[in-house]
């Protein structure tokens, strides 16, 4: 069964806040981890709608997100931008806890004050992406079309190479990754970096 892909509209961000949260625990629903719902999301998902609604492609059923990819063509200057524009206010939103706070909330908090940061040995795969699909849509083949249109936009815009991290306990993405074409790149305490290059 093959579900429409389409181009991103600001109307679906709610669904993008929703769709990380459910796909949040390496894969699976995080709605119980999180008392802030909105958290995950604002690190994970919404900078990359807002700052690159041209590289943010809906998953739909019924026209309705139930899927996305999203990322970027240059990781330094997203990173660059999204100190500009994006994490100021949420770092007012969102004060940095207690030191002793454990809690998966403190634990996103500190992420966005820390913000992104480059990693040199990814530079060379400028672009990066994060994929999610919620139950609903998984197991249909459509990961795979996700990243062959995400993939196809960046070839069009020269870009030469991309990257994402998975982490090491989401083992179904980690097998599919390796299906479609990515290799490892560095693997870190809790996570591998995967590149695939896109023009030769």
């Amino acid at each position: 069964m093959n579900l429409p892909i389409r181009n991103y509209r600001t109307t679906d961000l709610p669904k993008l806040y929703e769709i990380c949260l459910r796909t949040g625990d390496s894969g699976k629903d995080a709605t119980h981890i999180y008392k802030d719902p909105m958290l995950l999301g604002s690190f994970y998902a919404a900078p990359y709608a807002v700052l690159h609604p041209e590289l943010t492609f809906i998953l739909a059923e019924n026209d309705v997100p139930i899927g996305y990819i999203i990322g970027t063509d240059n990781s330094e200057k997203f990173f660059t931008r999204s100190e500009e524009i994006w994490f100021p206010e949420l770092r007012k939103k969102y004060p940095m806890p207690d030191v002793n706070d454990t809690s998966a909330d403190a634990r996103i908090i500190r992420l966005i004050h820390k913000g992104h940061v480059p990693k040199p040995e990814l530079l060379s795969y400028p672009a990066h992406l994060h994929i999610d699909i919620l139950p609903e849509g998984q197991g249909k083949g459509m990961g795979k079309k996700l990243i062959e249109t995400f993939s196809n936009k960046l070839r069009e815009m020269n870009v030469p190479a991309l990257h994402l991290e998975v982490g090491k306990r989401n083992v179904n993405a980690i097998m599919f990754y390796e299906k479609t074409g990515f290799h490892k790149i560095i693997e870190y305490e809790y996570s591998i970096a995967y590149g695939i290059i896109l023009l030769n």
